[in-house]
C-alpha cells in the first residue's frame, strides 16, 4: 500500500460487501477506497492532513442505494400538509391539519398534502370532497394517498379542472361518483385534469427540493438513489432542476435519473434530442431508464391483476393504463432502439404480462443482452413469469418496504397465498435477477431500516409474517441495498462494494446489524455518512 490517505476509518467493522467478508479499518483518497485492512496498517497511510475517524468497534457498511424513490417529489412533498398516518391518524386529524394550513394561506391558493392511507383512517374509506370543502371552504384542496397513484380533490379543485357530473373516466384512469355525484376520488389518469391546473412549479423551488430531500437521505447512510420519474409533474424543468443542482453543488448525493416516457406525460424526446441516453453523465448525475406507467398500486386495489381482488366486486382486477398491447410495445421498442434501459412500472401480474411480451419484441427486434431492462415493484408475479424475466434477464426492483407498511392491508384485498408469494426475494436470487432494495419514498418512508427488517424477517409493521421462506440473511439484505442497486443502474463497478478502487461511499451505525435481533433493527440509525471519501452528515448527540 502506498500513498497519502484523505480519509481513515479505523477501529471498527466494516463489511466491504457480500462474500467479501469484514474489515478492521479503511483508507479513502480522491474519492475513492485506497486500501483495506487492519487498523496498523491502515493507519500507516494517515498524513497530517488525514481526517481519523475511530469507529470504535461500529460498524460500516457501503453507503445504501434506494433503487427507486422520488426525490424531488419527496423535497416538495416535505413542504406540503403532511397526512401521514403517524401525524393524521385518523380523518378529524387529517382535516384539522388541512384546516391549520388553510389559516395560513391566502385565500384561493392551492392546499395540498400527501400520505394519507384510508385503509388506516378510523373510517376505513377516503375522505370525500365535501369533508375537505368544510374544512378549506375558501382553498382548492388536492390530497394524495400514500400510494401517489390515488388523490382526492375537493370542489374547488374540481371546477378548476373542468371535472363536472358529467365527465367520463379516462382510459386508464378513474373518476368516482357514488350514486351519480363525485366523490372528490380521483386514480390513475383520472388526476391528470387536477395536476394540470395545480400552481407551476420553478426550477428554483424544484432544486430546493431536491437539495432538501437529498439532505435527509444522507441521515439515513443512503449515498445514492434512483429519481424514478423526472418530468412526472412539471415536464422538461424537471430535468433542468436536476441539472442545475449538479452544476450549483447542490446535489447532496449520487442520482440515477429515470426518465418520464410515459403516454400522457414525457420528456423522452427532448432527452434523446440532448444526447441523454441510459449512462451519459458522471458518477454524480447519471442519465438512466425511460419510466412508462402500466398499472397502479395493490393497496389502492388498481393494480392489474389476472385474479379479482377479494371484499369487492368479483370482476375488480385493476387498471392497465395502456390497455392496448401494440401501442405498448411500440413505445418499448422506439426507446430501446434508441439505447435506453426500460424501467416500467408494473405491480400486478396482468401488468407484468404486458411488460415481459413488450420486452420480448424489443430484444427480438434488436438483442442487447446486457441492456438490463427493470420492471419497477414487480410485486404480484407468477412462476411463469418469473422464468420469462430469467431468459431475457429482466431485473425486478421490488420495495420490501411495501410488505412492511402495508402487508397487512394486502391480506384484505388478496388471497392469503398471492399475498406471501408475492415480492419473492429469495426467488429472484435463486434466479440470478439481482433484486435490489428501496422504498418508493413517498410511498413508503425513506429509512432503511423497516425494508433491511421486512428483508431479513418478511414481517409486517404489525409483526405478521408472510412468506417466511424469501427471508434473507443480513448480509444479502444489504448486498441488495448496495451492489445489487448498483447493479440495476450498470454501475456494479464503481460503487456498492468497499474494495480499492470503488467510491468511498461509507454508512457508520450505531449498532452492527449483524449481530443484534433482528427486532432491533428498526431502531438501528445512522451515525455517520461518507461520499466521496468527506463525511456529509454526522448523527448529533452520538
Amino acid at each position: 500500500m502506498s500513498g497519502q490517505a484523505d480519509l481513515v476509518l479505523t477501529n471498527g467493522r466494516i463489511w466491504k460487501g457480500l462474500g467479501l467478508g469484514f474489515t478492521e479499518a479503511l483508507a479513502c483518497a480522491g474519492g475513492k477506497v485506497l486500501a483495506t485492512g487492519s487498523s496498523r496498517d491502515i493507519d500507516a497511510l494517515a498524513g497530517p492532513e488525514t481526517h481519523i475517524i475511530d469507529l470504535g468497534g461500529r460498524l460500516a457498511t457501503p453507503g445504501l442505494n434506494d433503487a427507486h424513490m422520488h426525490l424531488h417529489m419527496y423535497g416538495l412533498g416535505m413542504a406540503e400538509v403532511d397526512l401521514r398516518p403517524k401525524s393524521a391518524p385518523d380523518l378529524a386529524a387529517l382535516l384539522g391539519a388541512l384546516k391549520a394550513r388553510a389559516t395560513e394561506t391566502p385565500k384561493g391558493e392551492w392546499i395540498t398534502g400527501r400520505g394519507y392511507d384510508h385503509f388506516k383512517l378510523d373510517t376505513g374509506r377516503h375522505p370525500y370532497r365535501e369533508e375537505l370543502d368544510e374544512a378549506c371552504p375558501d382553498h382548492p384542496v388536492y390530497i394524495v394517498r400514500t400510494c401517489g397513484h390515488l388523490a382526492v380533490a375537493n370542489s374547488a379543485a374540481l371546477r378548476l379542472a373542468g371535472i363536472t357530473e358529467d365527465t367520463p373516466s379516462p382510459e386508464g384512469g378513474l373518476i368516482e361518483r357514488q350514486n351519480g355525484r363525485l366523490t372528490g376520488l380521483l386514480a390513475e389518469t383520472g388526476r391528470e385534469p387536477v395536476t394540470a391546473v395545480l400552481p407551476r412549479l420553478t426550477v428554483e423551488t424544484l432544486v430546493d427540493a431536491i437539495e432538501r430531500g437529498g439532505r435527509d437521505l444522507l441521515s439515513y447512510g443512503i449515498t445514492s438513489c434512483m429519481e424514478a420519474a423526472i418530468g412526472i409533474r412539471e415536464g422538461w424543468p424537471e430535468m433542468e432542476a436536476y441539472l442545475a443542482a449538479k452544476e450549483q453543488g447542490r446535489l447532496p448525493l449520487r442520482v440515477y435519473g429515470c426518465i418520464m416516457g410515459d403516454k400522457t406525460r414525457s420528456i423522452l424526446e427532448q432527452a434523446t434530442e440532448a444526447g441523454m441516453i441510459t449512462g451519459a453523465g458522471d458518477e454524480m448525475f447519471r442519465h438512466g431508464p425511460v419510466k412508462i406507467f402500466t398499472d397502479g398500486s395493490a393497496g389502492g386495489r388498481t393494480a392489474a391483476m389476472t385474479r379479482p381482488y377479494i371484499g369487492g366486486d368479483p370482476d375488480d382486477r385493476g387498471l392497465l393504463c395502456i390497455p392496448d398491447q401494440a401501442e405498448l410495445t411500440g413505445m418499448v421498442m422506439a426507446a430501446h432502439r434508441a439505447g435506453y434501459q426500460m424501467a416500467i412500472h408494473a405491480i400486478g401480474d396482468a401488468a407484468i404480462d404486458q411488460v415481459l411480451e413488450a420486452y420480448e419484441a424489443a430484444l427480438a427486434d434488436m438483442p442487447a443482452p446486457d441492456r438490463r431492462h427493470r420492471i419497477e415493484h414487480c410485486g404480484w408475479l407468477r412462476p411463469d413469469q418469473m422464468q420469462r424475466m430469467k431468459e431475457m434477464h429482466v431485473i425486478p426492483v421490488p420495495q420490501p418496504s411495501f410488505l412492511y407498511w402495508f402487508g397487512d392491508l394486502y391480506c384484505t384485498v388478496a388471497e392469503q397465498d398471492r399475498v406471501e408469494a408475492s415480492h419473492p426475494m429469495r426467488t429472484w436470487i435463486e434466479a440470478g435477477l439481482h433484486p435490489s432494495a428501496s422504498t418508493d419514498c413517498p410511498v413508503t418512508e425513506i429509512d432503511p431500516m423497516p425494508v433491511i427488517y421486512n428483508m431479513v424477517t418478511r414481517k409486517t409493521s404489525k409483526g405478521t409474517v408472510l412468506g417466511p421462506e424469501h427471508r434473507l440473511s443480513m448480509e444479502e439484505a444489504l448486498h441488495a441495498y448496495t451492489a445489487a442497486s448498483a447493479y440495476a443502474s450498470h454501475e456494479e463497478k464503481i460503487k456498492g462494494l468497499l474494495e480499492p478502487g470503488m467510491l468511498g461511499d461509507i454508512a457508520v451505525w450505531e449498532r452492527d446489524l449483524f449481530t443484534i435481533d433482528p427486532e432491533q433493527i428498526t431502531a438501528t440509525r445512522c451515525d455517520a455518512t461518507i461520499l466521496g471519501g468527506r463525511v456529509v452528515h454526522e448523527r448529533e448527540g452520538q
